[in-house]
């Protein structure tokens, strides 16, 4: 592996792994009061569109950060919907 395709694995897994904490502790907590519906939509189609990109010019480290990133993302927003909506 090239050293672009390094440096580009290891931002990957660091920022993708660096949701799981907010993942776990949504879970554990039940709650999602104080996520941004906002914050976190945009997120998700930014990294959709990375996601996009990445397969575009065939990027690996692109496409696999970006889509486990994106499931990770989305599923704090449906643990959100989840949670409201159980709390009524």
């Amino acid at each position: 592996m090239e050293t672009p395709d390094l440096v580009g694995s290891l931002a990957g897994t660091l920022t993708t792994v660096s949701f799981i904490p907010q993942v776990i502790k949504t879970w554990r907590s039940q709650s999602a009061s104080d996520i941004s519906y906002g914050m976190f939509l945009l997120f998700s189609l930014g990294v959709l569109l990375w996601l996009i990109y990445g397969a575009s010019i065939h990027s690996m480290p692109i496409v696999l950060a970006n889509s486990i990133t994106l499931v990770l993302s989305l599923s704090i927003i449906a643990m959100k919907l989840w949670f409201e909506r159980n709390a009524a």
